[in-house]
């Protein structure tokens, strides 16, 4: 691609880090990080931060002083200061649809205020935010009654993808602080199934559903919603009973209202709220259900510290900034094409579809702003595991695989419930892994120690981020969130791609739509689709048939 050329799709390409960079990057090719710590003795500390409860040692990158140097250099030529001012300001950064991505209003506390569309959204947003605590309240008193009179006891989560991801992720983190009188479930899949598994051992006249979706058509949560009301009704005999047994959280109030949510249990969320950024909204209605009110607060709090941080902080000590640089390094420059998540707790077990969801839906894109075709890759696939689990399962390919992997490890210094010895040893394995992946093992080591053959060589130079906190609380997850948003929104500046837009998801669902109403009307209507989707809908319709004659003849 000719200067011109870039400089018309804008964004890295057209930046002269971007050249200094592919340059820089001939002389990297043959470094490994054992001479760099050789070299470089306090390495570690130098390339280490301790911000918002988190510590960050991304020393195990195979990365200079150089590297950072240009790496910053390149989000300040893509302008990344400027759109993180953008970002809390208001500004309309989501440009595909026009709107803000204000996620950020959400924790922001009393005494701020954000203009949308020169109205001051933080006193609605705490107003819902009360609404919400008055709800979880008279739930954990006992005072919210079910349409018998019954207390209810079981709240279950209607949602999909942003709302139910998250919230779902951080319920399983903070089950240790959540009430265990209560059951918590989530359902989200539009397989029967999902909801059969869910409610299956659940007493209707003490179930709440929480019905999350943001336009109130999306399918699946609509058909979950209708199985839920039918299953009470079931129960309850009685329309006006089963009122009581269900909120909404939407951003279309009337048509909630429609479906028969009074209006005084839909709870709202604003179109500057993207689902996979809606945790800390009314979205996250069924995790202060479990932790209360104080838990949920400071669940907020910890994303407002880190908020603050990445705000504020130069770029060359700001968190979430050089965690963004370094998947930048290790994807566009290294070439590396998956990343994975591993968190060394159990409780953090649903982290890393967290993450998944959050980066790819976020910059899984092939445009930039303005249209044109993105020349470079843009988000890796993530994945993961919880430690020690991966370590039996796909860590083989992580140290001597042909594919290089970095890997964020993500632990706690202090457990939970775990014994100190058993957590010792956890923390043990998380460390060993990092440094096994940094440092391999040579062929001198393998001939001094069981021989050279060259199965056993380990190449090691395997770049990894390791994330630690004191203790997993509200607070050090919700850094831990807004940790990896930004870091989102640092890769998808670096880009010139938008972030907050997910317009290739619409197209499977207006085809599913279609090919459901045609499989009620039959073959006739199948014929505009290609001979592969023909064959498959016709292998449906056959065995729809099949069955009904074998019920017919039963009968």
């Amino acid at each position: 691609m000719d200067r011109q050329e870039s400089e018309q799709q804008g964004g890295l390409l057209s930046t002269h880090a971007w050249e200094a960079l592919a340059g820089h990057l001939e002389e990297m090719r043959h470094l490994h990080l054992r001479d760099l710590f050789m070299d470089d003795p306090a390495r570690a500390e130098r390339m280490s931060l301790n911000e918002a409860g988190w510590y960050l040692d991304y020393s195990k990158n195979r990365v200079l002083p150089r590297t950072l140097e240009l790496l910053v250099q390149l989000a300040k030529e893509c302008h990344l200061p400027n759109q993180i001012d953008a970002m809390f300001n208001g500004g309309k950064i989501n440009t595909s649809e026009a709107r803000q991505a204000l996620h950020v209003a959400l924790r922001m506390p009393p005494g701020n205020g954000v203009q949308v569309d020169g109205h001051d959204v933080l006193p609605d947003v705490l107003r819902v935010l009360r609404r919400m605590e008055a709800l979880a309240e008279k739930l954990h008193s006992g005072a919210y009654t079910g349409g018998t009179g019954k207390t209810i006891r079981n709240v279950v989560n209607l949602g999909i993808g942003g709302s139910a991801i998250g919230v779902s992720m951080a319920s399983a983190a903070l089950q240790h602080y959540a009430r265990q009188d209560m059951r918590f479930r989530f359902v989200s899949n539009e397989d029967d199934a999902d909801f059969l598994q869910a409610t299956r051992d659940l007493d209707p006249r003490e179930t709440l559903f929480i019905v999350c979706s943001k336009t109130w058509n999306t399918a699946e949560t609509l058909h979950n919603a209708a199985s839920a009301r039918a299953w009470c009704l079931d129960d309850l005999q009685d329309e006006d009973a089963i009122q009581a047994h269900f909120v909404a959280v939407t951003g279309n109030r009337e048509a909630a209202i429609k479906s028969g949510i009074a209006a005084e249990r839909v709870f709202e969320v604003w179109d500057w709220v993207n689902g996979r950024y809606s945790l800390c909204s009314a979205m996250g209605l069924a995790l202060m259900a479990a932790i209360g009110p104080a838990g949920f607060r400071e669940m907020l709090a910890g994303c407002h510290d880190m908020d603050t941080h990445f705000r504020s902080a130069p770029l060359e000590r700001n968190l979430p900034v050089l965690h963004g640089l370094m998947a930048i390094w290790n994807n566009n420059c290294l070439g590396s094409r998956t990343a994975a998540v591993l968190p060394y707790d159990h409780a953090l077990r649903q982290f890393p579809s967290y993450v998944q969801q959050l980066m790819m839906e976020s910059n899984g894109k092939s445009v930039t702003q303005h249209g044109d075709a993105v020349r470079l890759q843009t988000s890796p696939v993530y994945w993961g595991a919880c430690g020690t689990n991966g370590q039996h399962s796909f860590h083989q390919l992580l140290h001597q695989g042909t594919q290089e992997v970095p890997c964020d490890f993500i632990g706690f210094l202090s457990p939970l419930a775990a014994s100190p010895a058993r957590h010792r040893d956890l923390l043990a394995n998380m460390f060993a892994q990092a440094e096994a992946l940094a440092f391999g093992q040579s062929l001198a080591q393998e001939s001094a120690g069981m021989g050279a053959a060259r199965h056993r060589h380990v190449p090691g130079n395997r770049p990894t981020n390791t994330l630690l906190a004191a203790r997993l609380t509200p607070r050090s997850l919700g850094a831990l969130v807004a940790l990896y948003e930004h870091s989102a929104f640092t890769q998808g500046v670096i880009w010139n791609i938008d972030s907050f837009d997910q317009w290739g998801v619409e197209l499977g669902k207006t085809l599913a739509r279609r090919i459901a109403g045609e499989l009620d009307t039959g073959a006739d209507s199948m014929k505009e689709h290609d001979s592969s989707t023909r064959a498959l809908m016709q292998k449906y319709l056959d065995a729809r048939t099949g069955t009904l004659m074998c019920d017919a003849a039963q009968t």
